[in-house]
């Protein structure tokens, strides 16, 4: 009776191995294992070769789960049952209530006990650590598949058949949407495994790649321009006032841009001779589209010596420039300066103040909106021109997604601020 029950707790142990095994690898992460491997891992490189081939793994396992079941249920019913049943009733149970009683106890406790032992805490165990089981089971299930090679193989072609029947014929698809990256990195950083600043910087990265040059760039309107058809002491006096480093040159026409110039260059050039020509400093800076993507902006700002990118239309029309720092805000947030007005002011009634020139996806991911990835707006007030379908009056609102935006003020034909406020429900 020892050895039967014995037997009886080793196919359990073993149905919970295997079933250990199938949760493992399964889900075990494609780009954790390959880097185990590098690192010289067989047991990751195994693991890898079968989560390429779930068909023939999964078949594997399951002849095995199969077969331990039926010896499982073969000992439970025909040996231990039979013999609690003839126990029941040499303790003067009738034969007909020792066999029910008999087997139904063993039938019960070996179903519990292949729940706890054969299912939940093994699968448990490989959803705590799937890459490390994974690496430690795998060369286990190679053999096993070995020893069953022609069962696994007919398992897998008849399942592979059936699939095709149902229109799933295709492999499996390992794809990862933006949302789930970032669920994965809310999850690391509750784990601790990142800083919420580290966070903020990633969500950053992957906001600036999904952005054009029109939503980076600093607006024509905003940008200040040499222009080479200026007398030389206008051009001396705007180049000492001006706070940048570098502007853009233009030829007599605003949309002439022939290239930029650094400030002290100018300045150094005006201080040995007061008739400097400043045609002589302009250095040629790269040219894109406004619906160019900011990875490929970067790429052209990195080959060039300027660190500034001129934004024009498809019409040829000068738009605005891009800067290092345009790109490094897009990433980090803006920077405080005392001339520079905040994005989003928080008032004490919790309604928010929004500046029009607040990019799209940063006011979306602000106030929780869905972020409309092929919207043709790029700033707050595009979202709001896109609502009103006009140029609004001050006062003009409109109510969307929970959210009531008014326009709070104008600067000419530009919205310039937006007040959003929570839609108390009737």
């Amino acid at each position: 009776m020892y050895l039967e029950i014995a037997v009886i707790v080793i196919l359990t142990v073993v149905n919970g191995l295997l079933a250990m095994s199938e949760l493992a690898v399964v889900s075990s992460r494609s780009a954790r294992l390959r880097l185990l491997a590098e690192q010289g891992s067989t047991g990751a490189a195994t693991a890898l070769r079968l989560a390429e081939h779930p068909g023939r793994f999964l078949s594997t396992v399951q002849i095995g789960i199969t077969l331990v079941g039926v010896l499982s249920g073969a000992f439970s019913g025909a040996t231990l049952g039979a013999r609690l049943s003839g126990w029941l009733a040499e303790r003067g149970l009738s034969q007909g209530l020792a066999e029910a009683f008999g087997v139904g106890t063993v039938v019960v406790a070996i179903t519990y006990l292949s729940l706890i032992i054969g299912e939940l805490v093994p699968k448990q165990i490989a959803l705590k650590n799937p890459e490390r089981v994974a690496v430690t089971v795998a060369p286990a299930m190679v053999i096993l598949s070995k020893l069953g090679a022609p069962l696994v193989w007919l398992l897998d072609k008849s399942g592979t058949l059936i699939l095709a029947l149902l229109g799933q014929k295709g492999g499996a698809t390992d794809t990862l949407t933006e949302e789930e990256v970032k669920s994965i990195i809310a999850d690391a950083e509750t784990a601790g495994v990142i800083e919420q600043d580290e966070r903020e910087l990633i969500s950053g990265v992957m906001r600036l790649a999904d952005r054009s040059a029109r939503a980076l760039m600093t607006p024509r309107r905003e940008v200040e321009v040499i222009d080479l058809a200026d007398d030389p002491a206008a051009i001396r006096e705007q180049v000492r006032l001006s706070r940048r480093s570098r502007l853009p040159v233009a030829d007599g026409n605003a949309d002439a841009i022939v290239g930029v110039v650094m400030a002290k260059d100018v300045m150094d050039g005006f201080a040995a001779n007061p008739k400097f020509e400043v045609r002589g400093l302009v250095q040629q800076a790269p040219i894109v589209l406004d619906r160019t993507m900011a990875l490929d902006v970067l790429r052209l700002m990195r080959a060039s010596r300027v660190h500034m990118t001129l934004v024009f239309d498809e019409y040829g029309h000068f738009e605005g420039i891009i800067t290092a720092n345009d790109m490094l805000e897009a990433i980090t947030g803006a920077f405080d300066d005392e001339d520079d007005e905040k994005a989003i002011v928080t008032r004490a009634d919790g309604s928010l103040l929004i500046s029009g020139w607040m990019p799209a996806d940063e006011f979306a991911h602000a106030l929780g909106l869905p972020n409309q990835r092929d919207a043709e707006y790029e700033t707050a007030a595009g979202f709001a021109l896109t609502a009103f379908q006009h140029l609004p009056e001050v006062g003009e609102s409109f109510e969307q997604n929970g959210w009531r935006f008014e326009v709070v003020d104008l600067d000419g034909r530009r919205i310039d601020k937006i007040l959003a406020s929570r839609v108390v429900p009737a």
